[in-house]
């Protein structure tokens, strides 16, 4: 064996000796004390490589999961509003479809679409020369009859003084009163043709029967109209004030009875989506009879509109103040849940933990729930959050979300 040889043997030997040290310190130690150390040290080096470190996921769960981030509110005891509310649609007070009630051309059109208009303002001038000359006639009829009436009477006077003289007969005496008396009661047919004549001579000058809002014309100008006709010239709808019809379940027709009973109970009136309130007016009539087909009763409110926010056709949702329920215990209706077992709430206690409660709940709106059983005032209720909950879960309460009722 040459030199080279050599040096790889002594190099193949201390590599195999330096592997059996990494694996085995403890027999190595125990042949040579002072190697020991040496082989312990190329043990935990060759272990450090390899050695696995607890992942931080598994840290994480040893200490439990992370506490939720919820909102609460505490319940509170507060006067609860009890609401009635319902959809509905907003009605002319009045509505009046105004139509000539005579024959002729329409000479002015004195109305502008979409105009307010006042009790007795001029809408339209019908042409009223053939009822002028109709009046002109009737009244020269009445005054020729009055001249009759008068020569008659004269000879009337005659025919007594002729008589008590034997000058003239009973009979002719007797004629000349029944001409007089027949001549009184043409004049008083005259009278009424007169009037009649200046009725008709009236109709050719259309005026607004209620104070409201024109629509569209209906006829122009020079166009020749008809009492007959069904269009009319213009419809007047009455704002204010105006009314908002709108149903309720049948079973509330004895407290709507009572409310009105006791006082017109005040009606809010909302666009179709809640977002904004158009008025606030007062309940004013319960329909006669219940809808058998649907089982809900019509209702009337009446409101000043004013600002004219509501307006006929226009779909409301509608707000009946039906009471007060006194010193009530209330939670936002967000807190109250719905389960397999009925409704319950989360409540965190002093540990910021979170508990399961069933309650009982007398009254709900969209903002505010009345609890009947299963909570006390004061008790923090989670608001927002609790689809993260368990009985006993940890949780952390958002200072900057979390509220009262």
């Amino acid at each position: 064996m040459g030199f080279r040889g050599l040096v790889w043997t002594v190099v193949v030997v201390g590599a195999a000796a330096a592997v059996f040290a990494a694996y085995a310190p403890d027999t190595v130690e125990k042949l040579s004390p002072a190697a020991g150390r040496y082989a312990r040290e190329l043990h935990d080096l060759a272990a450090g490589g390899s050695k696995e470190r607890p992942p931080a996921a598994a840290t994480a769960q040893a200490q439990g999961p992370a506490p939720a981030l919820v909102s609460v509110a505490v319940a509170k005891r507060a006067d609860y509003p009890l609401y009635l509310d319902s959809l509905g649609q907003a009605q002319a007070f009045n509505t009046v479809t105004v139509r000539t009630r005579v024959d002729g051309q329409v000479m002015k059109i004195a109305f502008t679409e979409g105009q307010m208009v006042n009790q007795g303002d001029l809408l339209a001038q019908i042409d009223p020369r053939p009822f002028q000359a109709a009046l002109d006639q009737a009244k020269a009829k009445k005054v020729q009859d009055e001249a009759n009436l008068a020569n008659a009477k004269l000879d009337q006077q005659r025919y007594a003084t002729l008589a008590r003289k034997s000058f003239a007969t009973q009979q002719q005496l007797d004629t000349q009163n029944a001409l007089v008396a027949q001549l009184t009661a043409q004049i008083a047919a005259d009278v009424a043709s007169v009037e009649a004549a200046q009725v008709q001579l009236d109709y050719t000058t259309i005026r607004a029967p209620l104070a409201g809002r024109t629509g569209f014309r209906l006829v122009d100008e020079g166009n020749i109209v008809a009492a007959a006709q069904q269009n009319g010239i213009v419809t007047i709808a009455q704002l204010e004030p105006i009314s908002v019809v709108f149903t309720e379940p049948e079973q509330e027709v004895t407290q709507l009875n009572q409310l009105l009973t006791a006082g017109a109970p005040e009606l809010e009136a909302k666009t179709s989506d809640g977002s904004q309130v158009l008025g606030v007016g007062k309940l004013v009539l319960t329909d006669n009879q219940v809808d058998t087909a649907t089982g809900s009763i019509r209702l009337k409110g009446e409101f000043a509109n004013k600002d004219h926010k509501l307006w006929p056709g226009l779909a409301v949702a509608t707000r009946v103040t039906a009471g007060v329920v006194k010193n009530a215990l209330v939670v936002p209706t967000e807190a109250v849940q719905h389960g397999p077992s009925g409704l319950f709430v989360y409540v965190v206690d002093d540990q910021d933990r979170a508990a399961l409660r069933p309650v009982v709940v007398t009254h709900q709106n969209l903002d505010t729930t009345v609890i009947d059983k299963g909570l006390n005032e004061g008790d923090k209720v989670v608001s927002v959050g609790a689809y993260m909950l368990q009985p006993g879960s940890r949780v952390t309460i958002d200072a900057t979300a979390s509220s009262g009722t």
